[in-house]
């Protein structure tokens, strides 16, 4: 009668079910029909109660271990494995072993909430859920399920246990936490949802959990029995509600819990998971859920604790689930599922009900017709380039402000801010520096004492504040310490200060106060990409429209979230972001093999943007041929000619703007000293198109030899400061000031070449000094710093570095043996400029990659940067156009052009008319695009040892490696 009756209630559920939608069902219902029932046919009672478990297999244990799977695999006919630890090449070794052994395919599962990482060493990890929650783009939620079931396929994965479904109402819960989507029923819900579809959607069973609900528990499941308090409408509303909307749009499955709910279960020992009110008379007949139930681990103390393994096995088998994860005791569970066959506690109907449900699963992720996964290429397929730019529009569109007072964010105004960086909460905050270092100047202060700590603060008017919290795993502790609060506040009552949170939101609620507080972001995570990307954000890279997926106190409710709109300032990003290949753009690092190899140069720095971001930012080689000093980013390069259109050029567009010159001036109407001269009519513009008749250059130097010694002499040099002899030209060379006057007597009464004509000369950049001098009345370094670098955040731009620079940060160029007679290092190398005191309208600047390209990207958007416009874009386009085409002349008004004649190597020859940049003479080049949008900069000290080192110029591999860029670009596109 008993049989009889649990045959009833059987037919009564699949009856409710029927009118549910079925997650297992394939496509091809009755080619799956058949496929189960033809396995089902030939299956003992023991194979079938072998499918009822999951067992743990490692890739990282020893052969013993392997042979405990293989004997469960062949002994007790196990059907389904749930790898864990290892590295994905020996799990596929295993799965392939592990599949070739059992007589029916294994349904393979894996715990990857965020990915394969959060089990497998040397694979990619996806934010935590929490991080999603702050997404407002769900779309984004189903590209990264896809992604992670990709992942998961890859190595043989049938079904991830993902996504954690958990409303996480409880602030102080230890387990769930950054585990969940958030505290918000219907954002949870919406992104569980799109995770789900996106994994499914490439044949990986998706799992909810932790059914009914755990996240409102102050307890840890895998340590104790969690209590969940509350009635049945209040667990309906609330833990319930993303369950019932997700089984409408087909997850495949469920993991119960274990939990005590008095509300569900009488029985308060009793857990959720081994409950029949739970598991059958909730999740099946009143939610009508018909895909695969699954325990949570059954080696967790909430499980564990209630019995013995074998009796908690044969408990969740009659409570309702399918599949029980990580059984302790497989022998005396099967003894005990078999007794409980024999005495009609469990019916062989019961049994089969399950079997076929798993065997349906086994179907529909494609078992019938298993094929070995392939072996090669695993770790380049599941760590692609693809998956970190999936990665880095998470991150972006998840990071928050919920603070944002006088708009203090994004950072602009560069040229007021004196930036310091405090770090607190004990965790690396590296990669977050060196990304705001990018921008613009940031001190990293500290000290061990608060007092100090302060009075070193007093010089900066911001204070960024990052706290930093272990990014191991979700469940780590994010707590400010009370030393960390009480600091917070005393720097925020004296500076303003912007907050940024590398951690659970749920860490503000120690602060007791936001009101001195100008800026909060959270950014929810301390990965290195979170850093980088969030440095972007405080400056305007991207907007920043993240929401908070849980409340802060009343200040900050769930949903907070203020949008901030980007400035138009550099992304720093990888070429696939940009839509480039890195496969391709790689070919410049052999170029750089080669440049070393034969050196052309120690070192060099390569820089490379594409619409307006950065996917090409790297130093290489060292400062010297001794190669003990490598080179790096921040480390600064005489530009030489560069100078012209980084200094010069854009003062006098500024001028030009300012109606203070006129392109159509005559040299003698701008500096009467040249009234009269052979200059005289000599027009502005002619003079920036390097059209005339001026010589190429004057050694102005070898003027001031002693004519026995061949010397410097005497009378014009002094090893000392002192009296007159105050020009610096180099260490322990000091020239006498009168002698600029020379320099400028010597080019008005300077010969001219015979013909008029295109004639590349540095002397018209001594004049275009003179000129913008006296317009403004002050020199051209503070002119150029004022108006254009402090702003662009160009700081590690300068004349006169060792005004500014440690002489680490500079490299050297020559092994000067004919003037200076030194290794010249800090001081502009050009002759002429260094005779003028080191700032030429010619030669002088120094400058990083990173600078150069901020200028060159100003030009490339038409006189803006950062939101900030420092020229009229018709000024750039006025600037960037041939005026003297029809002389044979190819150069723009300051800038070069594409070369007229194809013999001559000014560029690569693939680059559009549009185009514009500059080379220098100590081995560097700039040039910007607009047709592609791209900006390249090569840097390098190729006059090291000496000036007679052309094998970078013959070589002709600057403008290689820019069709290098070129070329990836077009073959990515």
């Amino acid at each position: 009668m008993k049989k009889i009756f649990i045959i009833i209630a059987i037919a009564f559920i699949q009856t409710l079910q029927s009118q549910q939608i079925d997650p297992l069902l394939a496509k091809d219902t009755e080619n799956q029909k058949i496929w189960v029932d033809s396995i089902m046919n030939n299956m003992s009672i023991d194979e079938k109660i072998g499918q009822l478990f999951m067992i743990q297999a490692y890739s990282n244990k020893d052969k013993k271990h392997e042979n405990f799977i293989t004997n469960m695999l062949t002994k007790y006919h196990v059907g389904n494995v749930i790898f864990m630890q290892g590295t994905p090449e020996k799990q596929v070794a295993l799965n392939n072993k592990y599949q070739s052994i059992a007589k029916v395919p294994l349904l393979v599962g894996f715990d990857g909430e965020w990915g394969l990482d959060m089990r497998l060493k040397n694979t990619y990890r996806f934010p935590w859920n929490m991080t999603l929650g702050a997404i407002q783009d769900n779309e984004l939620l189903e590209a990264t399920g896809k992604r992670i079931g990709e992942h998961c396929k890859r190595v043989g994965i049938h079904i991830n246990f993902a996504p954690v479904v958990d409303i996480n109402t409880n602030s102080k819960n230890p387990i769930i936490g950054n585990r969940s989507f958030g505290e918000n029923k219907e954002n949870v819900t919406q992104k569980a949802i799109a995770f789900t579809k996106g994994m499914q959607s490439v044949g990986v069973l998706a799992n909810a959990k932790h059914f009914p609900g755990h996240g409102d528990t102050a307890a840890d499941s895998h340590h104790t029995l969690p209590t969940i308090n509350f009635n049945e409408q209040r667990l309906d509303s609330i833990e319930l509600y993303p369950y019932k909307k997700i089984f409408k749009e087909g997850v495949a499955s469920v993991m119960t819990a274990h939990l005590s709910i008095p509300a569900l279960e009488p029985n308060k020992k009793l857990p959720s998971s081994l409950s029949k009110n739970v598991v059958t008379t909730l999740l099946q007949e009143k939610l009508g859920f018909k895909g695969l139930i699954i325990t949570d681990g059954l080696n967790m103390k909430g499980a564990a604790n209630y019995s013995t393994p074998a009796q908690i096995d044969v408990a969740a088998v009659l409570a309702g689930n399918d599949i029980l994860l990580i059984p302790q005791d497989v022998p005396g569970s099967v003894r005990l599922l078999k007794k409980a066959l024999t005495e009609g506690k469990l019916t062989e109907e019961r049994l089969d009900y399950s079997v076929k449900k798993i065997l349906k699963a086994k179907y529909l992720v494609g078992l019938n017709s298993y094929k070995s996964i392939e072996t090669t290429n695993i770790s380049k397929e599941i760590n692609s380039p693809y998956d970190e730019v999936l990665h880095r529009k998470l991150i972006k569109n998840a990071i928050t402000v919920v603070k944002n007072k006088e708009a203090i964010l994004p950072i602009k105004n560069l040229k007021d801010k004196k930036i310091a960086y405090v770090a607190l909460g004990g965790a690396k905050g590296g990669a977050f520096v060196k990304m705001l270092k990018n921008y613009t100047s940031v001190d990293v202060v500290s000290d061990k004492y608060l007092s100090v700590l302060s009075q070193k603060l007093k010089k900066y008017n911001l204070v960024i504040v990052g706290f930093h919290k272990s990014n191991k795993h979700p469940w780590k502790g994010y707590k400010f310490s009370n030393k960390n609060l009480v600091w917070l506040q005393e720097i925020a009552k004296n500076k303003k200060v912007i907050l940024d949170v590398f951690t659970s939101p749920y860490s503000l609620l120690q602060v007791k106060s936001f009101e001195n507080i100008e800026g909060v972001v959270v950014s929810y995570q301390n990965s290195k990409l979170s850093q980088e990307l969030s440095a972007q954000a405080l400056f305007g890279a991207f907007d920043m429209k993240g929401k908070l997926p849980v409340s802060i106190k009343n200040e900050f409710k769930e949903g907070t979230g203020i949008f901030v709109k980007e400035t138009g300032v550099f992304q720093y990003t990888i070429p696939e972001e940009a839509g480039v290949s890195s496969e391709k753009l790689s070919i410049i690092d052999k170029r750089i093999d080669t440049i070393l190899q034969e050196k052309m140069a120690p070192g060099g720095q390569i820089f490379v943007a594409k619409n307006g971001k950065v996917i090409y930012n790297k130093s290489f080689g060292y400062h010297t041929l001794a190669k003990k000093k490598a080179v790096r980013n921040s480390d600064i390069y005489d530009l030489a000619s560069l100078t012209k259109i980084l200094a010069s050029l854009p003062m006098v567009m500024k001028a030009e703007e300012e109606r203070k010159l006129s392109l159509y001036s005559s040299l003698g109407d701008v500096l009467p000293r040249y009234k009269d001269s052979n200059k005289d009519t000599l027009l502005i513009k002619e003079l920036l198109s390097h059209y005339g008749r001026l010589r190429s250059w004057i050694p102005f130097y070898m003027n001031t030899r002693d004519e026995e010694t061949g010397k410097n002499s005497v009378k014009y040099y002094r090893k000392k400061r002192t009296g007159n002899f105050n020009i610096k030209v180099a260490r322990n060379l000091y020239l006498n000031k009168s002698y600029k006057d020379s320099i400028y007597k010597h080019i008005v009464d300077s010969e001219q070449r015979k013909r008029v004509g295109y004639k590349y000369s540095d002397l018209g950049y001594y004049m275009i000094k003179e000129i913008i001098e006296k317009k403004y009345k002050k020199p051209l370094n503070k002119l150029a710093n004022d108006f254009f670098y402090s702003s662009l955040g160009a700081n590690r731009t300068s004349y006169l570095p060792l005004r500014k620079f440690r002489k680490s940060e500079i490299v050297p160029t020559e092994r000067d043996t004919y003037y200076r007679n030194q290794l010249v290092h800090g001081y502009v190398h050009d002759m002429g400029a260094a005779m003028l005191g080191g700032v030429g309208g010619h030669a002088g600047l120094f400058s990083n990659a990173n600078d150069v390209g901020k200028i060159m990207q100003m030009y490339l958007q038409e006189g803006t940067y950062g939101g900030t416009r420092y020229l009229a874009a018709e000024t750039v386009q006025k600037f960037n156009k041939r005026y003297y085409e029809n002389k044979k002349v190819r150069r723009g008004l300051g800038f070069d052009k594409p070369q007229l004649n194809p013999k001559v190597k000014a560029t690569c020859g693939c680059v559009s008319d549009k185009s514009f940049g500059h080379s220098g003479f100590t081995g560097t080049y700039t040039w910007a695009d607009p047709a592609t949008d791209i900006v390249y900069v090569f840097l390098s000290n190729r006059i090291y040892p000496t000036m007679r080192n052309r094998g970078l110029v013959k070589s002709n591999i600057r403008t290689k490696i820019q069709k290098d860029i070129q070329e990836a670009i077009l073959m990515s596109e």
